[in-house]
C-alpha cells in the first residue's frame, strides 16, 4: 500500500491516493454536498440546492454526476424517471469522520476569518 511517507526533510512525497483524495474533496462544493447528504440522507435535486444556495444548478449538477462517478454519491431513480434523488454510498458515508475533524478544525480556527469578511463586506 502506498502512503504518505516522511524519512527526511529532504525526503518528503505524497501518496497518489492522498493526491486524489484532494482531488474530489477539494474541489469547491464538494464538501458541502458531503455535508448535506451525511445529515438530510436523501435528497432531491431542488431540495440539495436549497441547502447549497451560492452553487449554480449547472455546477451542482455537474458536481453530483463527478461524485457519483467517484462512487460517493448515488443517484436514484424512481419509476417513470419523475424522482431522482441523491444520497451517500457507503464509501460517501465513510467520509464522516472526515466531516466532523473539519468541523473540529473550523470551530477552532475560523472565527477569525470570519470577522475579517465580515469587515470587508
Amino acid at each position: 500500500m502506498l502512503k504518505t511517507v516522511m524519512t527526511t526533510e529532504d525526503d518528503f512525497s505524497l501518496c497518489p491516493k492522498f493526491t486524489k483524495t484532494f482531488s474530489i474533496l477539494g474541489k469547491k462544493w464538494n464538501g458541502m454536498i458531503i455535508e448535506v447528504l451525511l445529515h438530510e440522507k436523501t435528497q432531491r435535486f431542488k431540495d440539495l440546492a436549497g441547502h447549497i444556495q451560492k452553487c449554480s444548478d449547472r455546477v451542482l449538477c455537474e458536481r453530483l454526476r463527478e461524485l457519483e462517478q467517484e462512487g460517493i454519491v448515488e443517484r436514484r431513480t424512481y419509476k417513470g424517471g419523475s424522482r431522482i434523488e441523491y444520497a451517500l454510498t457507503q464509501r460517501g458515508k465513510e467520509l464522516s469522520p472526515v466531516m466532523a475533524a473539519v468541523h473540529h478544525w473550523s470551530d477552532k480556527w475560523c472565527d477569525e476569518a470570519l470577522d475579517q469578511m465580515e469587515k470587508i463586506s
